[in-house]
């Protein structure tokens, strides 16, 4: 049957789709009217239906963005696609167009809240959806400037932006699968988002946000949580910045509602140069807490009980910083003046000294080595990803909901295994399209790649990520139970606990973006 076109009704109307490798093909689906011209800035439209059947057997553009540093260094990664104001769209794959109502998993991709697509290569190909009998949804949502800028305050309301866009995207991709993925094969009543990195910090602020109430289940977070968002005060003053660069002024809304594409992705990465220079972060934009869209820091309304429904698994992988670390140059030539001088921006400095000594001690108590670099590399992969994550499961723990934890161990053999256990590594094992150079191949690949579909399938289905593949999940609970993925995926408890517990002499709900 590959190649036979099949043609499927949703609410807007017909779209034509292709049997491809084993499954249905449905690209480039629109769930949002394009944000250009007046809408730019704007909460998502709903779609103007059209007559006739529409063709979706190409995906759509993505959003505006520009190239990084990162994408240029590893292809596997890279985002090279056509790329638009007219991104709204999705991508669904199926196994059948029928009633077996098959669990649904809504993929929302990362990327520092500046890059990415739902169209990438890792997606492309995936044997997720033909291996597991599950319903596979990947999305676009609008990024960067075009996304996550608050321009409420600075226009004086005229430019209603929150700075909360990308994420009510997202919250209308949802809505339209509920609405429409029945006619996929797909059960409306049993909808899983799932996400990495930025992905995933999008749905922790999702779990807290008012208006993604009761729009899904059950949430996989890789390597994201539910803390890192902007303040209003600090996003109002980088979006004044941007405005300058581009030579505006805030109340030019014909202005800044007219720019090119071309100027505004030129400003974003000026501005993201400066807070380079500054800070050390490479993300000028990220959802933003105005007290409105998005009322709270995610974390402390999760800790209240807004997510308390929402069955949830969530990890992080070994070393996550070592693939952005990899690009900084002489970074392993990091002497102990210069660790201390990056921890004393990121923690109370009456912490300073205990953070790095307890990283050094775990590191050493289990023989591991323990030089300035690779003790930075461990707190900054912690701090960015590993306890924000604990931190959730164990807010949603104490909610009385089960929640789940993993940490994803095999290693990078690309640049002679300089990568470790780094981020997005495990992408494309969850969707069965790993690179070779990246991720590495072989008996023990696919096994690790197998079990990976069988738990995240099996959480999709039931909410317990427990399988044949990897054994019984314990839900994390008081005694901290981790599953480690790996060549063989066994579970631990209260892992790396002396650097963990650190954390525990102080709170940290708000981190900023890398």
């Amino acid at each position: 049957m590959t190649g036979k076109e099949i043609i499927v009704p949703t609410s807007s109307g017909d779209v034509e789709g292709l049997f491809e490798d084993s499954q249905f093909v449905f690209k480039g689906v629109p769930y949002a009217a394009p944000p250009v011209g007046n809408l730019r800035w704007l909460p998502p439209q709903p779609v103007k239906p059209w007559e006739g059947i529409r063709p979706a057997k190409e995906f759509g553009p993505i959003a505006p963005q520009n190239r990084t540093l990162l994408g240029e260094s590893l292809a596997y990664l890279a985002v090279d696609e056509p790329h638009s104001e007219d991104c709204l769209y999705l991508n669904i794959w199926t196994p059948g167009i029928d009633d077996a109502r098959r669990p649904v998993m809504v993929w929302i991709h990362g990327g520092a809240f500046i890059i990415g697509s739902g169209s990438q290569k890792m997606f492309r190909g995936n044997t997720l959806v033909k291996n597991s009998d599950v319903v596979l949804v990947t999305i676009n949502y609008r990024l960067g400037c075009l996304g996550f800028m608050n321009l409420n305050e600075l226009t004086g309301g005229k430019i209603p932006a929150s700075g909360c866009e990308g994420l009510l995207d997202q919250i209308a991709a949802i809505e339209w699968v509920r609405r429409n993925i029945r006619n996929f094969g797909g059960d409306p009543e049993n909808v899983t988002v799932f996400g990495e990195s930025a992905g995933a910090m999008s749905i922790g602020c999702l779990m807290g946000m008012p208006a993604a109430s009761g729009k899904f289940e059950k949430a996989i977070l890789e390597s994201g949580a539910a803390n890192t968002v902007g303040s209003l005060e600090e996003s109002v003053t980088a979006s004044k910045k941007f405005i300058e660069i581009l030579n505006l002024e805030p109340g030019d809304i014909e202005g800044l509602r007219s720019a090119d594409v071309g100027q505004l992705l030129a400003a974003q990465e000026n501005l993201g140069y400066m807070m380079l220079l500054k800070d050390g972060r490479i993300t000028p934009f990220q959802p933003v807490v105005d007290g409105s869209v998005l009322p709270e820091i995610p974390l402390e309304a999760i800790r209240k009980g807004s997510a308390a429904g929402i069955r949830t698994l969530a990890g992080t992988n070994l070393e996550e910083f070592k693939l952005f670390n990899m690009m900084t140059p002489n970074f392993q030539r990091t002497d102990e003046a210069g660790l201390v001088r990056k921890v004393q921006g990121w923690v109370p400095s009456q912490h300073v000294a205990g953070v790095i000594e307890a990283y050094r001690k775990g590191r050493q108590e289990r023989g591991e080595s323990a030089t300035a670099a690779e003790i930075l590399t461990s707190i900054q992969t912690d701090l960015m990803f590993r306890i924000p994550v604990l931190n959730l499961v164990d807010a949603q723990t104490k909610n009385g909901q089960p929640a789940y934890n993993y940490m994803f161990t095999w290693k990078s053999p690309i640049l002679h295994g300089v990568l470790g256990s780094c981020h997005a590594l495990e992408i494309g094992f969850v969707f069965g399209n790993y690179d070779e150079s990246f991720c590495g191949a072989g008996p023990d690949a696919a096994a690790l790649s197998g079990a990976m579909q069988d738990a995240w399938a099996s959480f999709a289905r039931t909410g317990n990520p427990s399988c044949a593949s990897t054994g019984p999940w314990k839900p994390y609970g008081t005694d901290r139970n981790t599953m480690i993925l790996d060549k063989e995926c066994r579970s631990g408890e209260a892992l790396y606990e002396k650097e963990r517990s650190i954390w525990d002499t102080f709170d940290m709900v708000f981190t900023k973006p890398i």
